[in-house]
């Protein structure tokens, strides 16, 4: 059975307490954009899946309520910074298993200002579920200062540097490019644009990392409504429909940690492993795919998917994206909404608002940030401790 989104909805991304809401109202906002963006009552949805690593047991409970009281069940899902992409599948699994008809993907994130911590019970690494990750990282490379999600990311860059030679300007205009296309997104945390030399000229965060190459905390909700093709005939939403072409996840398997690297630790062999299945899945390849949103976390980490993904050879990202072949004019535009680096990285929120870009995409309605011709769209979205998600959307 397939599986269509009909629906998508998020709300402006915003610096965290800097604007006066709670995180059921942001939820609201998404959920109910969602809902009028595919034409339905909330009284027609079987399921809601909700997304959110924050906020307390049962919260996604307590964010549904408040777009209705119909009785549905609510599944509160954390997959860590997969949390949203996987809320997403559990809505594609219940429709395209022909449990549902109609499901509403919730995700949402209220967080505090600041860099965040690295997973730990109050900064026992041995009671964290990323213990094993951060314990690779220090065998390496020791363990220092710097936030140690930036830590773990930043020493992948350094070990990327040393085996390729990519360079710093390299991991720099990932942040220049997605800096400059969130310009054109309003519901984007920043529109600031900056060149390559400002970027490598700002606040280092943990070499060679600088701020403007770090997604920031956020405040933020996204949504999407998942039907089946009968319901779409139901209820004549053909010209809005998008189908989820592929979608799989996965997990770490010893290949994340076999080599000892922060490369591997931080996702690339799961992301490979999960394009490998969609592509498979779909008989399209990733030479079919127009546009692209991707977990670009860290900047280097958007490098580290082009070579999982199969843009381009291990080794090769950096001169991909120096040339201009991910962006506008070039082969893929990859990461249109800025991307979590300018859009904002509500964790909870991230892959389904992933998707919203991509439905905006391919309907031919994202304005100003437009891709041209776009038919086929690919999301990636990945958690440390560790799961990938990628998504293949077909209009």
């Amino acid at each position: 059975m397939k599986s269509y989104i009909v629906g998508v909805g998020m709300t402006k991304f915003e610096k965290p307490e800097s604007r006066d809401w709670q995180y059921w109202d942001m939820a609201k906002e998404a959920g109910t954009a969602a809902l009028a963006d595919a034409g339905i009552d909330y009284g027609l949805v079987e399921q809601v899946p909700v997304g959110y690593c924050f906020q307390a047991s049962t919260a996604g409970q307590r964010a549904a309520y408040e777009i209705g009281l119909s009785g549905v069940p609510v599944y509160n899902v954390n997959n860590n910074c997969a949390t949203g992409s996987t809320a997403l599948m559990m809505a594609r699994q219940f429709v395209e298993g022909g449990i549902n008809d109609c499901v509403l993907a919730l995700g949402f994130e209220k967080m505090k200002k600041g860099a965040l911590g690295g997973g730990a019970d109050g900064g026992d690494f041995k009671t964290s579920p990323v213990a094993r990750h951060y314990g690779i990282m220090a065998a390496g490379h020791g363990f220092e200062m710097s936030p140690p999600t930036a830590q773990i990311f930043g020493n992948a860059a350094r070990e990327h540097m040393k085996l390729y030679g990519t360079t710093a300007a390299q991991l720099a205009a990932v942040g220049a490019k997605n800096h400059r296309h969130s310009a054109n997104n309003p519901n984007a945390q920043f529109q600031d644009v900056y060149t390559v030399e400002e970027i490598l000229a700002a606040k280092t965060i943990h070499e060679p990392l600088t701020k403007l190459q770090c997604s920031p905390t956020s405040d933020g909700a996204a949504a999407a409504v998942v039907v089946s093709e009968r319901f779409v005939e139901r209820h004549g939403l053909e010209d809005r429909a998008v189908e989820i072409a592929a979608q799989a996840m996965t997990t770490d398997t010893e290949a994340s940690f076999a080599s000892g690297s922060c490369i591997d630790v931080v996702g690339k062999p799961m992301t490979a492993a999960a394009g490998r299945q969609v592509f498979e899945a779909s008989g399209l390849g990733i030479e079919d795919v127009d546009v692209i949103e991707l977990h670009d976390c860290f900047s280097i980490n958007e490098l580290l998917t082009y070579e999982a993904l199969g843009m381009c050879e291990a080794g090769g990202s950096g001169p991909l994206v120096e040339s201009g072949a991910t962006t506008y004019g070039g082969r893929w535009v990859v990461n249109p909404s800025g991307g979590l680096i300018s859009k904002g990285h509500p964790l909870g929120a991230t892959g389904l608002a992933q998707a919203a870009e991509l439905v905006w995409q391919l309907r031919g309605r994202a304005g100003a940030r437009q891709v041209p011709g776009a038919r086929v769209g690919l999301a990636h979205n990945i958690g440390l401790g560790g799961a990938a998600v990628v998504t293949l959307l077909r209009k």
